[in-house]
């Protein structure tokens, strides 16, 4: 028995209609004195300026736009929209807009509290907005009954404390100082002697951190009392040791003292 092949007819898919352009309306677009009489009307003084058209926004809806004259409002423009009732020949106004144009002076967009500050702006008696799902934190650990996990916990995790540092705080916290003035790429690193590691005055940190981090106990040091990284230094460390180097003899002055007494002789003659 002979098998016959299925033949698929598909028909053509139909263009997407294009929402066709709004029909222009001469009694909308000639009503130019009436959206200038509405401009002034919410305008200061000498502050409406020359008509810079009209564009129909919809069906019997059109917006006129005339200049903002006002200092401070450049590029700003009168914005009245005007509308007719169907088979109406008035247009009447519906409503007034003082709107940016594409050359507009604008203000800065408005950024939240919580966005706008930056480190080292907390002063004294600031206080920061809470963040419920702050990122760089996680919960803190309640108290097991077991001792020895218990006593860890409350060394190294931070037993007894709502929220600790997340590993993406931890991470974010090690880089920024990794990289910032209490790295090995600090000036006074680069010229360092010894690394902080083997200095008598750095003091590890507790934790996962230990293994980079410590803080400086040096008050000869100018990062006593902050973190450094292990392999920071700088030129107190304690470990390096250089010889003082010695004042070179500078040959006394010579003076001629026969030339002086002449010189007081010849004045006292």
């Amino acid at each position: 028995m002979g098998t016959e092949e299925a033949t698929v007819v598909t028909k053509p898919r139909k263009a997407a209609k294009r929402s066709a352009a709004p029909k222009a309306d001469k009694v909308l677009l000639d009503a130019v004195d009436l959206a200038r009489e509405a401009a002034l009307s919410i305008a200061t003084p000498n502050a409406v300026g020359e008509h810079e058209g009209a564009v129909m926004l919809g069906e019997r809806l059109a917006m006129h736009y005339f200049t903002c004259t006002n200092k401070g409002y450049h590029g700003w423009r009168w914005a009245i929209a005007v509308a007719r009732a169907p088979r109406a020949k008035v247009a009447t106004v519906c409503e007034t807009n003082l709107l940016p144009g594409d050359e507009a002076l604008l203000s800065p967009e408005w950024v939240p509290y919580d966005q706008r500050l930056a480190p080292g702006d907390v002063g004294p008696g600031d206080v920061l907005p809470y963040i419920a799902d702050d990122p760089n934190l996680e919960p803190g650990f309640e108290a097991t009954g077991e001792e020895d996990v218990d006593q860890m916990a409350f060394f190294e995790l931070g037993l007894g404390r709502t929220r600790v540092l997340s590993r993406e705080g931890r991470e974010s916290a090690a880089q920024r100082w990794y990289d910032g003035d209490n790295g090995p790429g600090a000036a006074v690193a680069t010229q360092a002697k010894g690394n902080c590691s083997s200095c008598g005055y750095f003091l590890p940190m507790a934790g996962v951190l230990r293994q980079s981090f410590g803080v400086c106990a040096n008050e000869w040091s100018s990062d006593d009392g902050r973190v450094v990284s292990l392999d920071h230094g700088c030129g107190a460390h304690s470990e390096v040791h250089e010889a003082p180097s010695r004042p070179e003899p500078i040959d006394p002055p010579v003076l001629d003292d026969f030339a002086i007494d002449i010189e007081a002789a010849s004045e006292s003659s």
